[in-house]
């Protein structure tokens, strides 16, 4: 019963590609049907908030279109690619990490339900290595269209001829210590760097117990597990500054890494959720029972509240104070015409629709309720991403159309890929767990 190996099947395969070919015809539509002057139809809201920051903070590519480090002349269609090639490799890869740790955290729990589905997360951390260099290479590129805070100017107060330099950012100069391209890419290298270690020392571990059996690997792996979790604790919150909040230089927010952790892990929740019970209808996983569904959809439900809890105090604190500083991050995502209607689609997607449908007992044991609630929950949190990234880059000239989704098909198409390649390079029931037998007999 046991025994069990997934087969990655050339229709299987066939389907991946077909939908990554149509998100790829997507991309190309965007591109043809993109309209540089889109962004430019008198929104007040988009530039009033762009207004606003200059006022407030001295923002000098708010302020005046100053030289961009020879990346001036990067057009518009370009930036709005590059800054959807990071809404994607941020969160793909969370999706990649929150994989390892959903395995790590089993583990260190010390959890016996969960045995029959470790080897679905811990596929999904197969994307890091890619993810790194996509990542990498996405910032090598686009620094400068992404990031404010890698313009040299921003730092000189002075010009070389002695006088004043009208594009001098004392707030950003400030955060120099910390923003500063040699840090950041060690930051970034260290961060996949460990994570991939760490993935790699599991999978080993995982790989071996299956082989020799007996509880000195499951041991083992409590111990490594603790250690990642540890690192990632740390790691996640840092990546979370450096990827997502940097980009509003002058913003910031204590509870950015929890927020973004929380996105991070409902999405994470949700594909493991889809992943699973896709695999149980098409005949997988007989281990796996209604029991273990629901309480994967308690994992969907209770987590998609602890988001909206982290959203909310973030947002009621920010609104209920007031500070110019402060609440121009919201002001330009609730107060622009660009971005307003994705700033409640979100709250819908990501809290209300799986809240009322998740709420009952029955629904969390079905896999129709569940696939369909997961699929619209992942959907939803690469939307919150979306709204995180896109209006401090692009600010009024931000959109959404083809290009998005069809660059978001093609990543989710490459992601889920190499998942299932992985998944189906070993047995896709740890059939030597110690704790197997007490999921097989799980009831809730």
């Amino acid at each position: 019963m046991t025994e069990e190996k997934f087969e990655f099947t050339a229709a299987i395969k066939k389907k991946i590609g077909f939908i990554a070919l149509l998100g790829f015809l997507s991309v190309v539509l965007g591109a043809i049907l993109f309209d540089p002057s889109a962004g430019h139809h008198g929104d007040a809201a988009g530039h009033g908030t762009t207004q606003i920051e200059a006022e407030h903070h001295g923002d000098a590519e708010a302020g005046h279109g100053a030289s961009d480090d020879g990346h001036h002349g990067t057009s518009p269609l370009l930036k709005r690619i590059f800054v959807d090639f990071w809404i994607n490799n941020v969160f793909f890869t969370g999706l990649a990490i929150i994989g390892v740790f959903f395995f790590a955290v089993q583990y260190v729990a010390q959890a016996g339900w969960s045995a029959p589905i470790k080897r679905i997360p811990l596929a999904m951390g197969s994307w890091l290595p890619i993810a790194a260099i996509l990542m990498l290479g996405t910032f090598f590129v686009a620094n400068h269209d992404i990031f404010h805070w890698t313009h040299d100017y921003l730092y000189h107060e002075t010009l070389e001829d002695g006088s004043p330099n009208p594009e001098y950012d004392e707030i950003i100069a400030g955060k120099q210590g910390y923003l500063n391209l040699p840090f950041y890419l060690a930051r970034m290298i260290v961060f996949f760097g460990v994570w991939y270690i760490f993935f790699r020392i599991l999978r080993k571990n995982a790989l071996a117990e299956d082989l020799n059996g007996g509880e000195d690997y499951w041991r083992k792996m409590v111990k490594i597990s603790a250690g990642f979790i540890v690192f990632f604790a740390v790691s996640s919150s840092m990546s979370a500054w450096d990827w997502v909040m940097s980009i509003d230089t002058h913003w910031f927010s204590t509870m950015m890494g929890w927020y973004v952790f929380a996105s991070w892990w409902v999405s994470g929740l949700a594909v493991i959720t889809l992943i699973t019970a896709t695999l149980k209808e098409n005949g997988y996983l007989k281990i796996v029972n209604a029991n273990h569904l629901h309480d994967l959809g308690k994992f969907v439900w209770g987590f998609s509240i602890f988001w909206t809890y982290i959203w909310f105090s973030q947002f009621l604190l920010i609104y209920y104070a007031n500070i110019p500083e402060e609440s121009i991050y919201f002001v330009e995502r609730w107060q622009n015409d660009h971005y307003a209607p994705y700033f409640f689609i979100n709250l819908i997607i990501n809290f209300f629709f799986p809240f009322l449908l998740l709420m009952t007992r029955d629904a969390k044991r079905h896999a129709i309720f569940l696939k369909i609630v997961c699929s619209a929950i992942v959907f939803g949190h690469w939307l919150d991403f979306y709204l995180m990234i896109t209006p401090g880059t692009l600010k009024e000239n931000g959109g959404f159309g083809f290009l998005e989704i069809g660059l978001m098909v093609i990543y989710g198409c490459a992601f889920l890929f190499v998942a299932l390649q992985r998944l189906a390079k070993s047995s896709l029931v740890a059939k030597n767990h110690p704790m197997l037998e007490e999921s097989m007999h799980h009831h809730i």
